[in-house]
């Protein structure tokens, strides 16, 4: 495997694939260029590799390291379906129930499906430019489209979309890990131990736990992690579902009921015409859903949904390790897996949202503990999510890592002064980020409405317009003038969401930066 490539079987935004896997990539045509010697014209960037690259993943002693050329696609249709869903699915559905709370049911599903449906498009626009040039890595496209300047651009937005992914993934730990050590030792909410304090948990965790994974230099076994992390996904799923028919409406705030018989057992039954809220009766009308609903935080919704469904970095090394690799064949993979995680993302916003309606926080696991923070099955639910998101942080970090060696470092050697101190920085930069972002809802709207909307909308689609030939597709052709009304899209959404964004921090309502 050529190490441009390896960097890519990590996936940028937290959610890796099997790494084995990365072994079996379809590149008989390429192959076939390399012994006719015209391999090397398809990939045109003049950098060598990254020495650092080359120890990502192991190879045997005295054995010859495996070349990106050397192997066809051994990926079946299914696990590849698994692995595009998995690269999908991350710390995004913990918003969805937010999202929808500050749009109504019915244009939270407008909104869902649209992003839905563009993701499918950029999708089509780069499998078609990958096809054209023969080149299956994001950053390698821009170089081909415009340069160094694209290969950077490329570049940075990966790392941003990657540092967004690390700061959300920290913050459930600054959010979730309190209440877990909370739960097991029955310590008081109000206790001020520096065990229930997040921000010193985050930096445990990140300096016991993190940085010894991140400064590794084979970090290929964490790759398998992937599996687990969906499967936490899908447990955290069916936990909000099974506790939709489980809390009734409106629920009793847990202070107001802090009985021993409560701190021993699940939320139980509670009379459904009332309950209390501070001392005081509150009206059933808070428990019907709005179908419509347009407030000063419905401007954090579609960067979250939009940042909920970037995987583009990650479609080509999935597409280049499928059996019997197609653009078509590719295309169905990726239409199925959006097709799944649309659902998951929508029974997942639904029944958060049916259980709390208006009081849903933008991190729904951390609403649960306003009921009951001992539940077991919430309980249960917090520590996989936890277990998987701190071990993600290293995968999401090695690219990251990767990114900067190329930009500042492009010609030197490895060296494990500068590898451990890039990896001390970011871990730094990202817990000082965490720190004083007071809850995940705006580090989803920022990089949702940054990073999220270059590599879902504008670079696909000017990619696309520059590297399809004129003569095959002139600028005038229906393809390109859709391709470039898909770029000013994503232009337009960027720029205006940012507005919306920065309008209602500096008006100080938002709950991004003043809690929920």
């Amino acid at each position: 495997m050529e190490p441009a490539q390896s960097e890519m079987s990590i996936l940028p935004n937290g959610k890796g694939h099997d790494l084995a896997e990365d072994m079996c990539v379809p590149m008989k045509t390429l192959f076939q260029e390399e012994q006719n010697g015209t391999h090397k014209s398809r990939f045109d960037d003049p950098e060598g590799p990254m020495a650092e690259s080359d120890e990502f993943l192991p190879t045997g002693e005295g054995k010859k390291p495996i070349r990106f050329t050397d192997f066809e696609g051994k990926t079946s249709f299914g696990m590849s379906v698994f692995n595009l869903g998995n690269a999908i699915m991350g710390s995004g559905i913990l918003g969805l129930a937010y999202a929808m709370a500050n749009t109504g049911i019915m244009f939270f599903l407008f909104l869902l499906t649209a992003v839905a449906v563009l993701s499918c498009y950029s999708i089509h626009l780069l499998l078609k430019a990958s096809g054209v040039v023969g080149i299956r890595a994001y950053e390698q496209l821009g170089y081909r489209a415009f340069g160094m300047t694209g290969k950077l651009a490329a570049g940075i937005a990966i790392t941003l979309q990657n540092i967004g992914a690390m700061s959300s993934y920290m913050f459930i730990v600054k959010s979730e890990f309190p209440l877990v050590i909370q739960a097991f030792l029955r310590a008081d909410p109000s206790s001020t131990e520096w065990y229930l304090n997040g921000n010193y948990l985050v930096v445990l965790v990140s300096m016991g736990i993190i940085l010894p994974l991140a400064l590794m230099k084979q970090l290929g076994y964490l790759g398998y992690t992937s599996g687990f992390s969906l499967s936490c996904m899908v447990f955290f799923l069916s936990a909000v579902i099974f506790k939709k028919f489980q809390i009734p409406c409106p629920f009793e705030e847990f202070a107001v009921n802090a009985t021993a018989t409560h701190l021993h057992s699940n939320f139980s039954l509670v009379d459904h015409s009332h309950a209390y809220h501070n001392g005081h009766v509150e009206d059933d009308a808070h428990c019907s859903p709005g179908f419509i609903t347009i407030n000063s935080q419905t401007a954090y919704t579609i960067p979250i949904l939009a940042f909920a469904f970037v995987c583009h970095p990650e479609v080509l090394p999935i597409y280049t390790e499928l059996r019997d690799a197609t653009q078509r064949r590719m295309q169905h993979v990726s239409n199925l897996s959006i097709l799944i995680m649309y659902v998951m993302y929508f029974m997942a916003a639904l029944f958060g949202y049916l259980t709390f309606y208006g009081k849903v926080e933008p991190e729904l696991l951390h609403t649960y503990s306003r009921i009951d923070p001992y539940d077991i099955l919430i309980l249960c639910v917090r520590v996989a999510v936890l277990t998987a998101v701190t071990l993600t942080v290293p995968i999401v970090l090695f690219p990251v890592r990767r990114a900067i060696q190329q930009m500042l470092f492009p010609n030197k050697t490895f060296s494990w002064f500068r590898h451990i101190g890039i990896a001390v920085t970011l871990l730094t930069l990202i817990d000082m980020l965490v720190i004083f972002a007071p809850n995940i809802l705006g580090i989803f709207g920022v990089i949702g409405a940054t990073s999220a909307p270059c590599l879902i909308f504008i670079f696909p689609a000017v990619f696309y317009i520059r590297i399809v030939p004129k003569d095959e597709e002139p600028m005038s052709s229906t393809p390109k003038i859709l391709a470039a009304c898909f770029a000013g899209l994503g232009f337009i959404f960027m720029i205006m969401s940012l507005s919306f964004i920065i309008i209602d921090w500096t008006t100080g309502s938002s709950n991004s930066l003043g809690g929920h």
